[in-house]
């Protein structure tokens, strides 16, 4: 089975990890805020803060920003749950924006829309989180001078975007977004084995993220209420998390980070011949906004059903019988039975559920090799011409 994603562990990866096993530190050692530079100084941002978990920078984005009860968070419906569910974490209310149908991202004018009217009503949101579906960057400025107009703070979810660019610059130096959050799941771009990072520019969101992602501890004499009682005392300031990464995992960041260029390169280079070849097929292949460099951590195209003398989930089930491990991200958040309990019914979005019907993820990851791309594109053709 050749999969969706997959991780490239190398000798130098094992290196890193192997000697950070046989030194003094395991966890809160130097190889986290090692790894939070190298980020920094990729990226472009001031702060960085490096958690177990991309669902953790969310959740310590949301705390940090003061999201709570009464509070609104808007996110994309095309999207993994945890971009929606970090609002709820904090006792807010959850709405979505519809996507629009060429990005598959967060539409700007179906946002501009929905502002107005939440204006009026009294409802509009704290947050706002656009995402970078595949690593595509959404359309950056405009949500961002939308957000200034109204008020809203920005989380950019880049779960899928580290190494893409935005009008030239990288993703994740928050130039229209308060914090950033990256993923370091294994099928992302650059893995940590699970992980993920918050960044920002603003030094108080990112004293407010230290606080939350360790159990609310400080040891910053300026934050305390009262004079340190020597060298072991710590505060309790906030009511905060064990969100913190292992050593383990952040010097494997470390040496991914640097093939991170490489491995995007390389993914652009598969999603140009996977456009080449499957031009001729019905099927609508992945747009690429201009002045957007994508991460590519997904190549999806949508099935032309119309064209197509089968079901979607027919043409899905048929690749999987030949070998080729397609997937299907997302199935639109509202349309979740959780969702749907809060009050979100089908037809809500319907783009976002157009765009499920006819998706599919193929295999794109940066150590494919020509052969499996040909097996993939072969058995495509094959199926849906069949």
């Amino acid at each position: 089975m050749i999969p969706y994603g997959r991780q490239e562990i190398t000798q130098q990866d094992i290196d890193a990890v192997v000697q950070t096993l046989k030194s003094d530190f395991l966890t809160q050692g130097p190889q986290v805020p090692a790894f939070e530079h190298a980020l920094m100084a990729y990226t472009g941002a001031k702060y960085a803060f490096a958690v177990n978990s991309a669902t953790s920078a969310l959740h310590i984005a949301c705390l940090a920003l003061g999201l709570g009860p009464g509070d609104w968070l808007w996110t994309s419906p095309v999207t993994f749950v945890a971009s929606a569910n970090c609002g709820l974490y904090c006792g807010a209310q959850v709405d979505f924006v519809d996507i629009d149908p060429n990005t598959y991202n967060l539409c700007p004018k179906a946002l501009a829309e929905k502002l107005a009217v939440a204006k009026k009503q009294g409802t509009l949101p704290k947050i706002l989180v656009p995402v970078h579906l595949c690593g595509q960057p959404c359309e950056m400025e405009k949500i961002y001078n939308l957000a200034q107009e109204y008020g809203v703070k920005i989380i950019e979810d880049a779960s899928h975007a580290i190494g893409g660019k935005y009008h030239g610059s990288p993703i994740g130096n928050c130039q229209y977004a308060d914090i950033t959050v990256f993923s370091f799941h294994p099928v992302k771009i650059i893995t940590t084995a699970e992980g993920g990072a918050a960044l920002t520019n603003d030094q108080k969101l990112a004293q407010k993220m230290a606080l939350f992602r360790s159990h609310g501890i400080t040891r910053d004499q300026s934050l305390m209420t009262e004079s340190s009682h020597g060298s072991w005392y710590y505060q309790q300031i906030e009511l905060g998390y064990n969100y913190r990464m292992t050593e383990l995992q952040a010097a494997l960041g470390i040496s991914q980070i640097e093939r991170l260029d490489s491995f995007v390169a390389k993914r652009h280079e598969l999603a140009q011949r996977y456009n080449n070849k499957l031009a001729s097929l019905p099927i609508t292949l992945p747009y690429q906004l201009p002045s957007t460099y994508s991460g590519l951590h997904l190549y999806v195209i949508r099935l032309q059903l119309d064209k197509i003398n089968k079901s979607h989930s027919e043409v899905f089930r048929q690749l999987q019988e030949q070998g080729i491990g397609v997937n299907l991200h997302y199935i639109p958040v509202h349309t979740q039975p959780y969702y749907q309990n809060l009050g979100f019914r089908v037809g809500d979005f319907p783009n976002a559920e157009q765009y499920y019907q006819e998706a599919i993820s193929l295999p794109m990851f940066h150590n494919m090799t020509i052969d499996q791309q040909d097996q993939v594109v072969n058995v495509l053709t094959e199926v849906l011409g069949r």
